[in-house]
């Protein structure tokens, strides 16, 4: 078996340069944002780039790719037009990526800003619901949150509750954010088999779909989301070694999101194989 590891990476120079830099630095999966991180400006790729980005996944035999839905965006808001807003987003993302050969679509699921946990739930899957009706073979995904503010998502019970709401529950599943759970309680890096035991007696394995690999800065338990250095951080290179090694874990592409420029994620990933290979 293989580490299927990877980063975040830019697209704005296009599809088929992130795939290139992928492969530059001994990546076998990535990351991108759909548009804007921070807002909603897009530039439609050409049909061109797709098939080429798509050429390199096939010819390389990527894992699944994950594009990342706006931070901007809220799907359980308290306001209506927001949440129309982040609909029409979202559609439009997943259609773009059933163009895609083998993509997953994550996202956070909201902050329920004062209307409560329920309500909050309720709206996500909602948007879920909605944006399902345009996708076949895309994944959707929902993140796993560290719990800071009104955040939804912070306990597997709740991922629970928006999974149970998804009509198409074949085309959704979860990325499990490492910096995340251990920010929300969960202690995976001294022993993942007790949190994933957990997950799947809550939620379920088959849902799981992706990870997230990112040290923290916070204690466990913070409610924070400061993502950290692989092994610079609480999790410690020892408890990412016990994560990357459980064969759940690796099984599953595994993208970085460390505070890192891109020779950071080649060091990374750099490591993390040579940890792998050698266990």
């Amino acid at each position: 078996m293989k580490l299927n590891i990877g980063c975040h990476l830019s697209v704005s120079g296009g599809y088929e340069k992130m795939g290139k830099t992928a492969l530059s630095i001994g990546a076998s999966t990535f990351q991108f944002f759909t548009r804007n991180p921070r807002g909603g400006s897009f530039k439609y790729p050409t049909d061109s780039d797709i098939m080429a980005l798509n050429k390199i996944l096939n010819e390389n035999e990527f894992a699944p790719i994950i594009a990342h839905a706006p931070y901007t965006l809220n799907p359980c808001g308290a306001d209506e037009n927001l949440r129309d807003y982040t609909k029409k987003v979202m559609s439009e993302d997943v259609t773009l990526l059933e163009k895609l050969s083998g993509a997953y679509y994550n996202f956070h699921p909201g902050c329920h800003v004062s209307q409560g946990v329920e309500i909050g739930i309720e709206k996500t899957a909602d948007t879920i619901n909605y944006i399902s009706e345009f996708a076949e073979k895309t994944v959707i995904l929902i993140e796993t949150m560290a719990g800071k503010g009104s955040e939804i998502g912070k306990s597997f019970e709740e991922i629970r509750e928006m999974l149970d709401r998804c009509n198409k529950k074949e085309i959704v599943g979860v990325c499990l954010d490492t910096c995340h759970v251990h920010d929300g309680g969960y202690d995976i890096a001294s022993d993942p088999d007790k949190v994933l035991t957990e997950f799947d007696k809550i939620i379920g394995l088959k849902y799981l779909k992706a990870i997230h690999l990112n040290d923290s800065k916070n204690p466990l338990s913070a409610h924070k989301d400061r993502h950290e250095k692989i092994g610079d951080g609480y999790l410690g290179i020892e408890g990412v070694t016990r994560i990357i090694t459980h064969p759940v874990i690796a099984s599953l592409p595994i993208c970085l999101e460390t505070p890192n420029e891109l020779d950071g994620y080649a060091r990374e990933i750099a490591l993390l194989k040579e940890i792998f290979e050698n266990i």
